[in-house]
């Protein structure tokens, strides 16, 4: 299996290197060669989901539009590039005239509603991103907020030989045009380009979009939260440490010092209930159906962290991230049919084709019905963020002969390669009735407990992540990701192994889902986490927003609870067998 799973990986890792190359930008220039600059959006600053075409205001569009073809990262990005009205030849300095326009009260009045919202637009020259905002607002005048709108734009261009290293886009404050009164207004808008010598190589231009990742300010707190992960991660080993040499390891020495008289000593506690720590679990297809898509989940999320680790995620590389996504969830499907139908016949099941229908959709479905929902809700606004009938046939395709024939392929596999489940211990006839437990070992307190810890570890981290997919932030710190995902997976596996001896010692034999949800419980609490971010951390707003932000993040948050709900459960076996396998069980 280890095996397989590193082929896919690196089939994931080819390919996504692959599309990296063929997506990036290489060209050289001389003096006068037209360099393609292309608008992109507009949207409100505050809400990063809610994004429009940049001509769905009332801009000067130019003399020859073109679009430019997107990729499937691109589309999924919300990106839609089409040609600008401005010309920025290559080393020539100009102050040209955009367009002279009269603008009706319908556009005055739409200019200044974006203008309320701090609208901003998005253009990219040579695969370099600008922003600027289209307007202010003047709060100072004595009788009512007054609306501006920027009609200079000015282009600082550096170069380096033959390339294009840095742009950067300013508006000019002291030309704009008053947008109060609801009345027609004459506008002339303009613009300017300066290029300027600098020696930079064209290797680093993108270096400048990582600064404020790498703050001494920022880093100072990335290397105080993982100190803190890894000192929690070091004691609660040194507990379970501490457990295993005070507790189970008297127990082991008590059965192999005097076999007879453990034999005549009445058996109590996680001992007594050997009988029953290894029957099956209730919905047993349900069960191996989630920990074949959290086996997939997890492989996703590691092969993205090493892209990321290997610096294929570049700044503002539109669209190689969610690519990337794309092609790994369904290359992975081989790894989800494989773990299901492989541990569904272990555990005797004989409908594997139902099994394996329910792995394939216990993530997708949720996932598609969301996606269908929101794409409705962004096709109502007019939103870019809403997927052309196009790229939706591209995703259904790639499902249909690519995830969909692997998870048939991985499947089929796990039912040629028959094992059975090693136990022990041998399972009785009758079930052991479970004594009565005190309130706090209940499923929902022990979750709530087990959640806890791992969530401490990633609270610090989360920030930067919210602000980076629900944000303007740049995330580049993919190794201190890495390390943060491993201390994760370390810690839920000792708090699963922990709850899970805390329940067998209270001779309570069902610990198969138990383990499950203490270990997912993590996903829990980082929705949680959504509502205080929401609310509290960010100033989005709006029902388009919030349904992206709380519908998205409700199918991530559910794949965490799959995904760590694997880990706990899988670190629970090894550790449930191997304390089995070291007492003279009859």
């Amino acid at each position: 299996m280890e095996e397989f799973a590193n082929v896919l990986i690196s089939v994931i890792l080819l390919g996504v290197l692959s599309q990296v190359r063929s997506h990036a930008f290489n060209h050289k220039y001389e003096k006068g060669d037209p360099v393609p600059l292309y608008t992109n959006k507009v949207g409100p600053f505050h809400n990063p989901s809610e994004t429009y075409a940049y001509y769905s205001l009332p801009f000067c569009p130019p003399d020859h539009w073109e679009e430019k073809k997107e990729t499937l990262g691109e589309m999924l990005n919300g990106d839609r590039l089409v040609s600008a009205p401005y010309k920025l030849d290559f080393r020539v300095d100009k102050e040209s005239q955009v367009c002279r326009k009269n603008f009706s009260r319908e556009e005055v009045s739409q200019f200044r509603t974006v203008i309320a919202q701090d609208y901003y637009l998005q253009m990219y020259y040579d695969d370099l991103p600008v922003w600027a905002f289209i307007g202010k607002i003047d709060k100072n005048s004595p009788n009512e907020d007054r609306y501006f709108i920027f009609r200079v734009l000015q282009f600082d261009v550096f170069y380096n030989g033959d390339r294009v290293i840095e742009i950067n886009l300013r508006t000019n404050p002291t030309f704009v045009n008053d947008l109060t009164e609801d009345k027609v207004i004459d506008m002339e808008f303009l613009y300017s380009v300066k290029w300027k010598e600098t020696f930079t190589p064209f290797e680093e231009r993108t270096l400048k979009y990582l600064q404020s990742s790498i703050l001494p300010h920022h880093m100072s707190i990335h290397r105080f939260a993982m100190s803190n992960s890894i000192w929690t991660t070091l004691i609660l080993a040194c507990c379970l440490v501490a457990l295993y040499v005070r507790v189970l390891r008297k127990d082991f020495n008590n059965y192999s010092d005097d076999e007879e008289l453990a034999g005549n000593q009445e058996e109590t506690g996680w001992k007594i209930i050997h009988g029953d720590v290894f029957r099956y679990p209730k919905h047993k297809s349900f069960f191996v159906a989630a920990i074949g898509c959290g086996t997939q989940l997890f492989t996703v999320v590691l092969s993205i962290i090493i892209l990321g680790t290997m610096g294929v995620f570049r700044p503002y590389d539109r669209g190689v991230l969610r690519t990337a996504l794309v092609i790994t969830y369904a290359v992975t499907n081989a790894i989800s049919g494989f773990c299901a139908v492989s541990f569904y016949h272990q555990l005797e099941g004989s409908n594997w084709v139902k099994n394996l229908a329910l792995a394939g959709f216990l993530f997708c479905g949720p996932l598609f019905l969301t996606f269908c929902f929101l794409n409705a809700v962004a096709a109502t606004y007019g939103s870019t963020a809403a997927l052309p009938l196009g790229t939706i046939g591209v995703i259904f395709l790639i499902w249909l002969f690519l995830a969909f024939p692997l998870l048939l392929l991985g499947g089929f596999v796990g039912k040629i390669i028959k094992s059975e489940f090693q136990a022990p211990c041998r399972t009785t006839q009758c079930p052991r009735e479970i004594p009565a437990l005190r309130w706090y070992r209940g499923v929902l307190p022990q979750m709530v407990f087990a959640g806890l810890l791992p969530f401490g570890v990633i609270y610090t981290e989360l920030y930067y992540i919210f602000a980076t997919v629900w944000g303007h932030r740049v995330y580049t710190l993919y190794g201190v990701l890495f390390i943060c995902f491993i201390l994760l997976i370390t810690i839920t596996a000792f708090v699963s192994i922990g709850f899970t001896y805390l329940q067998l010692a209270a001779e309570d034999h069902l610990w198969w889902w138990r383990s499950f949800l203490c270990g997912g419980s993590t996903g829990i609490y980082v929705y949680a986490y959504c509502f205080y971010y929401y609310f509290l951390r960010s100033d989005m707003s709006g029902f388009m927003q919030a349904s992206f932000f709380f519908g998205y993040m409700a199918c991530i948050c559910y794949g965490l609870f799959l995904l760590l709900g694997t880990v706990g459960f899988r670190a629970s076996l090894l550790f449930v067998r191997y304390i089995y396998s070291s007492i003279k069980c009859e």
